[in-house]
Formats: C-alpha cells, sequence, structure tokens
C-alpha cells in the first residue's frame, strides 16, 4: 500500500505541476498546433475537392477523357502534333514489390507529343537494371525506352549523378525533362498536365507534386504518412509553392544545357539532395515553383516496412537540413530545423501532461480521495478534454484530406485499382504522431553532431554543406530500402554483419567531430 500511496503523490504532485502558468502556456500552445494542422487541411482538401468537382463537371458536359485534359479539343491531332518533346529520367536503386507497377504507370502516359523514357542505374549489378530490361521487352516496339549505367558518384549523391548523366543523353530535340523517383506511381495524364502548366506559363522554373502514402499497416508506415501529412499541405496551393519534391520535377531542358542559375555546378559538386539544392536556387534567384492540384500521386507502401526502416528514412529526411548551397540557405535551414524541432516537441508535451491529469483523476475516483486530498486534479482533467477535442479535430481534418485525394486519384487513374480508406488504421495514425515529432528533434540533433549519413549503402560526409567524401563497403549495404522495400544486394553480396559491428561503427560515426563552417 505504501507503494501506490508514493504513486498516488507523484501524480497528484506532476498533475498540478501541469496546471503551472508554464504548463498550461505548453498545453494551449499544443491546443494551437492542433488545430492549426487541422486548419491547414481543410485548406488543401478545399483546393484538392475543388479541382475533383472541376473534372467531374467536365465529365458531366460530355468530355469523357477529362482525367486527361481540360478541353476535349486538346487531344485533336492537329494540337497533339505541336506537343513539345518530354525526356523522363528515372535514377533507379534497387528493385521493390511495387516498382513494377510504378514504372508500368509511368512508360504507358497517354501524353501525345515525343516522349522518352531514360532508366538511370549505378552499375549493372544493381538489382533493378536486370527487373527494367524484362519490363522493357514487353514495350520495345511501343515506347521510346534507354537503360543508362551512370557509374559512381564522386562529387555528388549517387541519385544527383544519376540524374545528370541521364540529362547528358537525353535527346538533343528535349524541352522538358521530368525527374522521377521509381516510386511515383503517375497517372495516365499527369506528364500532360505537367507540360500544359509550363507551356502556359514561361515564368516557371519547376513543377512539381506529392506523394499521397498508403501505408501497409506496419507502425513504421503510419509514421511515413504522418510526416508526409504535414508537408502536404504546401504541394496543395493549386500553384505557386516554395517546396520541392524530389521525387517529381519538371524543369526546362536548356537551364541544363546551359548551367542556368548553375543548376548543375551547383548539384554536381557536392550536391546531396536534389530537391533542396533546387528549391535554394530557385529563392536565391527569385524562380517560380509551381504544384497544380491535379500532381498527387499514390505511393503504396512497402508491406514488411518495419520500424528500424522507418528510423532510417527520417535520419536521412533530417540530413537534407545539414546541406545548403549560400549562407543564406544555411540560415533558412537552421531556422526550418530549429522551428520543426519546437514544433514537434510543443506538439507531444501537452499528451505527456494531459497522462498525468488522466492518472491523477483515475486514482482519485478508485481510491476515493475527496478533493481536498488531491488538490488540482480536477482543473487538470479539462484540459486533457481540450486536448481531446483539439485532437479530434485534428484527425478529422486530416482524414478528410486523405479522402478527397484518394477520390482524385481515382478519378485521374480510371482504369487503377480503386484506392480506399478503408484499410487506414487512425489509432495507429494517432499513435505514429505521438511517435513521429517525439522523435524528429532526436533524429534532427543527430544528423547535426554526426554530418554523415548512410543512403542505400553509401556514406555521405558533409562540410560546409557539401558532400566532402563518399564512403562505399559492401558491409554497410542494407538490404532493403526504407520506404519501397527494394532488394539492394545482388547475388553474391555482402555478408551479414554482426550487431556489435554494426553498433561499434554507428557509436563511432555519433563521436566522429562536428564539422563547422568556416
Amino acid at each position: 500500500m505504501a507503494a501506490f500511496d508514493s504513486l498516488d503523490d507523484f501524480l497528484f504532485s506532476a498533475s498540478r505541476a501541469c496546471c503551472s502558468p508554464l504548463a498550461l502556456f505548453i498545453q494551449i500552445q499544443g491546443y494551437m498546433i492542433c488545430l492549426l494542422l487541422a486548419i491547414g487541411w481543410a485548406l488543401a482538401a478545399y483546393v484538392r475537392r475543388r479541382e475533383t468537382r472541376m473534372i467531374k463537371d467536365r465529365m458531366k458536359q460530355g468530355n469523357s477523357f477529362a482525367f486527361l485534359c481540360k478541353d476535349i479539343n486538346e487531344l485533336e491531332h492537329s494540337n497533339q502534333i505541336n506537343l513539345p518533346r518530354v525526356s523522363v529520367v528515372m535514377p533507379l536503386k534497387g528493385f521493390g514489390e511495387h516498382n513494377l507497377q510504378n514504372w508500368r504507370s509511368q512508360i504507358t502516359s497517354l501524353y501525345g507529343g515525343p516522349l522518352e523514357f531514360l532508366f538511370v542505374v549505378e552499375s549493372i549489378k544493381d538489382p533493378a537494371y536486370c527487373a527494367v530490361q524484362k519490363l522493357l521487352t514487353d514495350f520495345q516496339d511501343e515506347v521510346d525506352t534507354k537503360i543508362i549505367v551512370a557509374g559512381l558518384s564522386t562529387t555528388c549523391s549517387q541519385k544527383i549523378h544519376n540524374q545528370l548523366v541521364g540529362v547528358e543523353k537525353m535527346h538533343k530535340d528535349t524541352k522538358y525533362v521530368l525527374f522521377l523517383d521509381d516510386d511515383a506511381r503517375l497517372h495516365p495524364g499527369s506528364i500532360g498536365a505537367l507540360t500544359v502548366e509550363m507551356e502556359k506559363n514561361p515564368e516557371i522554373f519547376i513543377q512539381t507534386g506529392y506523394p499521397l502514402d498508403l501505408p501497409s499497416g506496419s507502425l513504421g508506415s503510419y509514421c511515413i504518412y504522418e510526416y508526409h501529412m504535414p508537408c502536404s499541405m504546401g504541394f496543395a496551393t493549386g500553384g505557386k509553392t516554395f517546396f520541392l519534391w524530389g521525387g517529381c520535377m519538371m524543369m526546362r531542358a536548356d537551364d541544363f544545357r546551359t548551367d542556368r542559375h548553375g543548376v548543375v555546378s551547383q548539384l554536381r559538386d557536392g550536391g546531396y539532395s536534389d530537391d533542396m539544392t533546387l528549391a535554394a536556387i530557385a529563392g536565391a534567384n527569385k524562380r517560380l515553383i509551381t504544384s497544380p492540384p491535379v500532381a498527387v500521386f499514390p505511393h503504396p507502401l512497402a508491406t514488411d516496412l518495419t520500424f528500424p526502416r522507418y528510423w532510417n528514412y527520417l535520419r536521412k529526411q533530417t540530413f537534407v537540413l545539414e546541406s545548403y548551397t549560400t549562407r543564406v540557405n544555411w540560415i533558412m535551414n537552421r531556422a526550418l530545423f530549429f522551428t520543426h524541432c519546437y514544433l514537434s516537441w510543443g506538439f507531444v508535451a501537452p499528451y505527456f501532461m494531459a497522462g498525468f491529469h488522466v492518472a491523477a483523476a483515475l486514482r482519485q475516483y478508485f481510491r476515493g480521495y475527496s478533493s481536498d486530498e488531491s488538490v488540482s486534479t480536477c482543473n487538470g482533467l479539462p484540459l486533457a478534454v481540450c486536448l481531446a477535442i483539439c485532437t479530434i479535430i485534428e484527425l478529422l481534418s486530416m482524414g478528410n484530406l486523405t479522402r478527397i485525394e484518394v477520390k482524385l486519384c481515382n478519378l485521374l487513374s480510371p482504369e487503377a485499382p480503386r484506392l480506399s480508406l478503408y484499410s487506414y488504421n487512425w489509432c495507429l495514425v494517432f499513435i505514429a504522431m505521438l511517435v513521429d515529432n517525439f522523435l524528429y528533434p532526436i533524429s534532427a540533433f543527430r544528423s547535426y553532431f554526426s554530418q554523415s549519413i548512410n543512403w542505400s549503402g553509401i556514406r555521405y560526409h558533409l562540410h560546409n554543406g557539401k558532400i566532402s567524401k563518399i564512403e562505399r563497403h559492401r558491409d554497410i549495404v542494407p538490404k532493403y530500402t526504407d520506404l519501397g522495400g527494394k532488394k539492394l544486394r545482388w547475388k553474391g553480396g555482402p555478408h551479414k554483419v554482426s550487431i556489435i559491428s554494426s553498433l561499434c561503427r554507428s557509436l563511432a560515426c555519433w563521436h566522429q567531430p562536428k564539422k563547422y563552417d568556416t
């Protein structure tokens, strides 16, 4: 009984402490964060819903191909023959369960103009190489496709190296180049929609889109879904945005041919993140980035996406804030770093406090304490109720945006398997919200102090925001990638490494001295 009395004293004291002015501020701040997220998702849902209604209205007016174009007259042969040439560059790494379907959605585009697809791999030993070869044999007489072996990167990330090699090999008459990740599942009219916007507005520097994560059921997959959802607000503007997703970027080919604004040199010379580098270039030169409302792409996550693989993905996402191109870009990244960390823990802290309030109230009820014996628990319980209400509003808004984006994706891909919300587990979504926001600052500070990252078996080291060293060892190649569960090892690949060896390497990286700016 003495132990329970001590527990009761602790809970009542903690509940009273959570009613202090500072604690009240933290809890009210948490309510505001929840409500701001709900408002942001509601605005994003409005943009997506408006586009959905416009497509349905065009269908009612007789345009059966509204999922391809706004005006059915655009499908006339006289218009199609004048469409510009587009080169689609896809840097590949590994092969996973969803890759074939994603690649098919890309190469079976209904874009009516000249179109070529460039699959770029690091080497023929990459599991993606043979998989793409087999796929392209089925379409060799229907689409213009090439497999390019880029070789190893030496001055930038392997993905950027593959992209730049793809640009070098694109057709001489290409007007627009579209960079796609191999986990981007396109709609039949996606390339056409992006091209039309580029043609209409010559001021556009980059067009982008954003994925709609389809969780596989594991906590790790829901954490990734929850991580992406706040970012989706910045892409659901229906036009101008400051955000850029590297999984879908359409640019003008001449910008690469002439190295305009240093797009090639800044990517090639120490570039780690393609989207962060290009977004920084756009900001520094006051160039326009847009995201059409139809640019939302289904993104199925691996069925065996484990929590450690989610953690690896989060590490890579926070690590991009350590790369920068200019002093201004460094300041912006640092501001984003501290703001995100503050808001993440500001979001989580009220739930810990609410836990004390609820636990104290339950102990008071079951032990039969009087209100005088457990002062302030009655004041804390309403705070927990307010947090619960704000959380429900937030989850409803998130679910509404997801529902509308699912409906939009189904409209844009009428022949694809129907997407549904029935498989979403909203209890896991709530848990993922807490887990992801709690771990984000830990991952961010881990990236800040380590200044190195293992990305698909390649360890990159940064100095002054640029890649300064690239290490490739057989024993650091993971078996699968983080999101798509893509197989990275080929036959005769690296042997299994002991857990102790892995921990020793991680510890060594953790104690690696910080590379301060000079």
